[in-house]
C-alpha cells in the first residue's frame, strides 16, 4: 500500500504563501479518479499481482521428493515442502502473495472511496460491485493461507487477517487481525453486496474481471469453506447458462488432448477457453524452478493408473527427464520495461467452471443428495476420460465403495471428489485449499545424503499449516502466526 510522505514546515523562513501552495498539491502520487473511465482502469488493478501456486503446491501432497540427486534446490519450493517459513517477500513466496493481495485491496478501497467522493451515477455501479467482490476475494485468499479455517458451529475466535476497508492516509497505520469469525463475516458482506451490481458487458476482456459468473464461482468456493451447502449449489449452478457444464469445462480428453505440448501450453489459459471464469496476471518465475521436490513418480500415478471409473485420466503430464514432470499448463509472458529488461509473468486460472461443478458435487454429497452428486461427478469424468462410455465408465456408489473400501456413501463421494480435484487442479494451488478446509493430514517423503527415505506428517492442528506473515507487519501492530 502506498504511504504518504508528510513534510513539515520546520523553519519560519518558509513563507505562509509557499506553505499554502504546497498544501494545495496532492500529498502523494495517487491518480485522482475523476471519471468512470479512470474508475474502470483502477478497479482493473484490484487483483493480486502475485500468486500462491509455488508455496501452496510445495506444502501440499501434490509434492514429493524425487529420488536422490534428481532436480535442483530452490528455497521458494524447498522450505514450504518442509513446512518451514520462507524469509522475506521474494518472488513466489507467501510474503509476496500477502503483499500482492493488500496491493489489490488498496486499489479496491481507492475505487470505492472515489465512488463516494464523486457523483458518477449508475455508470459506476458495475465497478463498485467489482471493487467489493475483489476486496472480498483478496481477503478470503489471505484468510485461507494465513489464518485457521472457518468451522461452522465451531470455535472461530483465533486470529483472522486485517480486513482493510479504507485507503491508507498515514505512513504506518495500526491494524488488528480480529478473529476468523469477523474476517469471514466481512468477506460475506462485501461479496453479497457487490455481486448483484456486477455486469457482463462492462469490460473489454471480461475474463480478467469479476463478472457475475466469476463471482458466483467465488461464492461457491467461499460457502464451501463456511459449510453453507445450499448456497454452494445455488451459486455454482449460476456459473454457466442452462446448467450446461459439460460443454463449458476444459476439453481435457478431446481438443486439449489432441494438441502438441507447445499448443497445449499456449492455449490452456487463453481467454477463449470457456472454462476460464477469472484469470489473473501474476509476476512469477514458477516454471523456471526445476525442484528436487516436485511432481514425482507417486503423484504421476494419478494419470498412469486407473481411477474409480476403471480408466485413465487424459490430462497431459509430460516427462522431460528422469523423475521430472510438467503439466504444461503455463506459458511464460514477459512485460518489458526497457530493452531486454522487465518482468516475467504467468496467466493463472483463479476460477473455472470445472471447480464450480465439483464444489456443487461436494455440497450435494454433504446434503445426502447422492444421485445429484454422482451426476456431477460423471459429468466431470466425461470430459476427462478418453472415449468415455456412459455404460461401463459411469461412477456409481458400488464402484466407489469397492475402489476405496469405504462403506459410507457420503464419505466415499467426498473422497472421489477430492481425488478428482487433486488430479485436475495439479499445479493450480487448489489442493492446498481442500487440505485446509477438509482437515487432511499431509505426508511428505525425504531422502538422506545416503539415499535413505523417511517420512514426515503435517497434521490438522499443526501451527505450520498457517503460512507466516511478512515480518514487517509487526510495525503495524499485527502479530505473526505462532511457531
Amino acid at each position: 500500500m502506498k504511504f504518504i510522505t508528510i513534510l513539515s514546515c520546520i523553519t519560519l523562513l518558509v513563507s505562509l504563501q509557499s506553505c499554502k501552495k504546497f498544501l494545495d498539491k496532492v500529498p502523494d502520487n495517487r491518480t485522482e479518479i475523476t471519471s468512470v473511465t479512470k474508475l474502470e482502469q483502477l478497479t482493473a488493478t484490484a487483483y493480486p499481482s502475485a500468486h500462491y501456486i509455488t508455496f501452496a503446491e510445495a506444502a501440499s501432497d501434490n509434492a514429493e521428493e524425487k529420488e536422490r540427486g534428481v532436480g535442483s534446490l530452490n528455497e521458494m519450493w524447498d522450505k514450504p515442502y518442509y513446512w518451514e517459513d520462507t524469509p522475506g517477500t521474494g518472488t513466489n513466496s507467501a510474503g509476496s502473495y500477502w503483499n500482492g493481495c493488500y496491493e489489490a485491496i488498496a486499489a479496491a478501497n481507492q475505487a470505492l472511496q472515489s465512488i463516494k467522493d464523486n457523483n458518477f451515477g449508475n455508470a459506476a455501479l458495475p465497478y463498485k460491485g467489482e471493487a467489493l467482490v475483489a476486496r472480498a476475494y483478496a481477503h478470503f485468499m489471505l484468510a485461507v493461507f494465513f489464518a485457521k479455517p472457518y468451522r461452522k458451529g465451531g470455535d472461530n475466535t483465533s486470529p483472522g487477517i486485517p480486513y482493510v476497508t479504507e485507503p491508507e492516509n498515514t505512513p504506518i497505520k495500526e491494524y488488528s487481525r480480529g478473529t476468523v469469525e469477523q474476517t469471514y463475516a466481512k468477506i460475506k458482506q462485501d461479496l453479497e453486496e457487490g455481486l448483484p451490481l456486477l455486469s457482463t458487458t462492462a469490460y473489454s476482456v471480461p475474463k480478467y474481471h469479476f463478472t457475475p459468473a466469476a463471482a458466483h464461482a467465488f461464492a461457491s468456493r467461499f460457502y464451501l469453506f463456511t459449510g453453507d451447502w445450499q448456497k454452494v449449489i445455488d451459486h455454482a449452478t449460476l456459473t454457466v447458462p442452462g446448467n450446461d457444464f459439460i460443454n463449458n469445462m476444459r476439453p481435457v480428453s478431446t481438443t486439449l488432448y489432441d494438441m502438441t505440448l507447445a499448443d497445449y501450453r499456449a492455449n490452456y489459459t487463453k481467454t477463449d477457453q470457456r472454462t476460464a471464469l477469472l484469470l489473473g496476471n501474476a509476476y512469477s518465475t514458477y516454471t523456471y524452478i526445476v525442484p528436487n521436490k516436485g511432481e514425482g513418480n507417486k503423484v504421476v500415478k494419478m494419470f498412469t493408473q486407473p481411477n474409480v471409473t476403471g480408466k485413465l485420466l487424459a490430462n497431459k503430464v509430460a516427462q522431460f527427464s528422469a523423475g521430472n514432470y510438467n503439466t504444461y499448463k503455463y506459458l511464460y509472458y514477459f512485460f518489458y520495461t526497457g530493452p531486454g529488461i522487465g518482468f516475467p509473468y504467468l496467466v493463472v486460472p483463479l476460477f473455472s467452471v470445472d471447480e464450480a461443478l465439483m464444489n456443487r458435487a461436494e455440497a450435494y454429497a454433504q446434503l445426502g443428495n447422492n444421485d445429484a452428486a454422482l451426476a456431477d461427478i460423471n459429468d466431470f469424468m466425461k470430459v476427462r476420460i478418453r472415449n468415455y462410455n456412459a455404460t461401463t465408465d459411469v461412477v456409481t456408489l458400488a464402484k466407489i465403495s469397492a475402489f476405496y473400501s469405504i462403506t459410507d456413501p457420503k464419505e466415499g463421494l467426498i473422497q472421489t471428489i477430492l481425488d478428482a480435484k487433486k488430479a485436475e487442479f495439479l499445479e493450480e494451488g487448489i489442493r492446498w485449499m481442500d487440505i485446509v478446509r477438509s482437515g487432511l493430514t499431509v505426508k511428505h517423503n525425504s531422502y538422506s545424503s545416503t539415499g535413505v527415505e523417511s517420512f514426515m506428517e503435517l497434521k490438522p492442528d499443526d501451527p505450520r499449516r498457517l503460512f507466516q506473515l511478512p515480518n514487517e507487519v509487526k510495525l503495524s501492530g499485527v502479530e505473526l502466526n505462532p511457531r
